[in-house]
């Protein structure tokens, strides 16, 4: 089972004690993925179609215990070759039909048919927890989330640009700033930081995929820091043994052309402590002088030599 489908599974499994809670999560469900019908007759009746067993269960749950109402469910295999499932959720009942539309603000008090699938009515998502339910709802239908081990990626597709930029407007009463891009036919509500992910997991209160992440993170972070550290001390040992091999290139020059007699005390104290040590330290070969001297001192000694036998080698090519 993808993460994606796990993190569905555990928002699917909240239930919420407040009715509103429930109102405003199915009434996102029913944005997304279901429609008002019209039988021959003229009679009107609910239908939530979607391929997604979990949403199907989830709706088929709000809908008996808010509402209390009866539904009909159809299974259909459209695709044998693929074995694709449709679910349809049918509530048919007049009385039921009403309920639902007037509580999730489809249809005024007078019974005119609102229309407001392409938008969130405000006063479906007034309290936090009813627009954390919301939220949970259209992530459940609409939503994906990358694998945390791969990458961080979190997004709801839906068809209207207006409803997407209002997803927005809801995660961000949270403080999580998602983007908007526009994908084909869909406009996506999407978040690519960790942090932001994490932040929307706890909104939906997807608390043990917010577990898992954070794991993840964690980790990631660590393995990240170990390379960096690795990459930075490889650097200056790298760096350290290309000066070491410069130096003596030069004190095997001077000692070939000059004599280590022709330098200055300090030169070839210096000079000969690099020839017998090549590996050392510029502080190791500092202790190692008598008296000792410092890292910056060394460095400007061997700088020093480095200098008298860059300009022998332009004297003797003239």
């Amino acid at each position: 089972m993808s993460f994606s489908s796990r993190v569905k599974e555990e928002i699917a499994r909240q239930q919420s004690s407040a009715r509103h809670c429930c109102i405003a999560e199915f009434a996102a469900i029913f944005h997304l993925c279901g429609r008002i019908r019209q039988e021959a007759g003229g009679i009107l009746f609910l239908e939530i179609h979607t391929e997604n067993l979990t949403v199907a269960e989830k709706s088929y749950t709000l809908l008996k215990n808010t509402f209390k109402v009866h539904v009909d469910v159809m299974v259909r295999n459209h695709n044998v070759r693929l074995s694709s499932v449709r679910y349809s959720l049918l509530v048919r009942e007049k009385k039921a039909v009403t309920l639902i539309l007037k509580a999730i603000k489809m249809l005024d008090e007078c019974g005119g048919l609102w229309g407001g699938f392409q938008q969130v009515h405000q006063r479906l998502v007034q309290n936090t927890c009813c627009k954390r339910a919301y939220l949970r709802g259209s992530f459940l239908v609409a939503g994906s989330i990358t694998n945390p081990e791969k990458a961080y990626h979190l997004e709801i597709a839906v068809q209207s640009q207006q409803y997407a930029r209002q997803l927005q407007m809801l995660s961000a009463s949270f403080g999580v700033a998602g983007k908007i891009v526009e994908r084909k036919k869909y406009y996506v509500l999407y978040m690519k930081e960790g942090s932001q992910i994490v932040d929307f997991l706890n909104i939906m209160e997807a608390h043990v995929a917010l577990m898992e992440l954070e794991n993840v993170r964690i980790l990631k972070e660590v393995r990240n820091s170990v390379n960096r550290q690795v990459n930075c001390e490889t650097a200056n040992i790298h760096k350290t043994v290309t000066a070491a091999a410069r130096q003596i290139e030069d004190i095997r020059y001077l000692q070939c052309h000059l004599g280590f007699s022709q330098l200055a005390d300090g030169l070839r104290e210096i000079a000969q402590l690099r020839m017998e040590y090549p590996d050392g330290s510029l502080q190791e070969l500092g202790q190692m002088l008598s008296p000792p001297i410092s890292k910056s001192g060394v460095n400007h000694r061997l700088r020093k030599i480095s200098q008298i036998a860059d300009q022998m080698r332009e004297g003797r090519n003239c």
